[in-house]
């Protein structure tokens, strides 16, 4: 397969073009979304919808995350990710596989058919999860496209995938809120460095390789500028997968929380790795692509246990 964008080949990062579109569909009566917010999304790279669920919904989602929180023992070992030198919780990936409420929150069509109207097609989770970021304590995720690490490490071929962060807590301007750079979904950030064999196994808590370089993002930065959406419990913030992002770190005593789900275009399903010697494990990159059937309704408290 003919690699469209390489990556982590060469002595010195490039700032690429991107090739394909962001917003793949134009509106139309019924769409899940206004022209305005489609339009959006292709400037920008990012939307905030707010709204989507009930007080009763997002409370049933609290305490779920709750729960799984309380007992990372029942969870699979491999999917739970501490901080560095701490034993904090930082994501807990394939949540949509081990927990109902959850697998029923991807399948949701206020998101999955959001996403699939976007990428024009069926859509699948790539990769799912629970992110903790604790006050006082919780650590930084430093600028990254996704796609780069799709690419290079799953074998991701095209940018026709985007994330939807579901906040479970109150996101504000203070607690390490996600930061994009608008705009920067058009421009592909080469990296630079060799993958290393199971890179997963510390990139999940630090990432080394697939980092873009200081000169890349201060040009992109100050092209574009930095914002930070913010939203009450139940604001879903969806953005492109090759929109520079990150977070800073949590001194405040007020933790974050978001359910994390990747959607996939059913047609953009993984390949070999563009730039590592074996895939990353499927609790982080589905090699599956069972289309996602949306479904419709109020979110209902589910028996707990394993999921999709």
């Amino acid at each position: 397969m003919q690699d469209l964008y390489p990556t982590r080949c060469s002595g010195e990062p490039e700032l690429l073009a991107r090739q394909e579109p962001v917003a793949r569909r134009a509106w139309e009566p019924g769409a899940p979304l206004t022209a305005g917010q489609i339009e959006q999304f292709d400037r920008d790279g990012y939307l905030v919808l707010e709204g989507l669920f009930s007080e009763a919904e997002i409370a049933v989602l609290q305490a779920e995350m709750g729960r799984l929180l309380s007992d990372p023992a029942g969870l699979k070992d491999e999917t739970v990710i501490t901080e560095r030198g701490s034993r904090e919780v930082r994501s807990i990936f394939e949540i949509h596989g081990q927990s109902a409420m959850l697998a029923r929150l991807a399948a949701d069509e206020r998101l999955a058919g959001v996403a699939s109207y976007l990428l024009d097609d069926e859509v699948y989770i790539h990769q799912s999860r629970l992110n903790y970021k604790p006050g006082f304590e919780g650590k930084e995720f430093y600028w990254h496209s996704d796609f780069e690490t799709w690419h290079a490490e799953d074998g991701m071929p095209r940018m026709r995938a985007l994330s939807m962060s579901v906040l479970l807590a109150e996101n504000t301007p203070n607690n390490g809120p996600l930061m994009v750079i608008p705009g920067s979904q058009r421009v592909y950030v080469t990296c630079v460095g060799e993958t290393p064999d199971d890179h997963y196994k510390h990139s999940l808590r630090k990432q080394e390789y697939g980092v873009p370089d200081e000169d890349s993002l201060a040009e992109l930065a100050h092209r574009h500028g930095i914002v930070a959406p913010t939203g009450k419990p139940g604001t879903v913030v969806v953005f492109d997968c090759n929109v520079m992002h990150g977070s800073n770190g949590n001194i405040t005593p007020f933790p974050r929380s978001n359910a994390f789900f990747v959607f996939n275009a059913v047609s953009n399903r993984l390949a070999a790795p563009f730039a590592a010697r074996k895939p990353r494990p499927g609790f982080i990159a589905a090699r599956d692509a069972e289309p996602i059937v949306p479904v419709a309704g109020h979110l209902e408290g589910q028996e707990a246990g394993a999921g999709a």
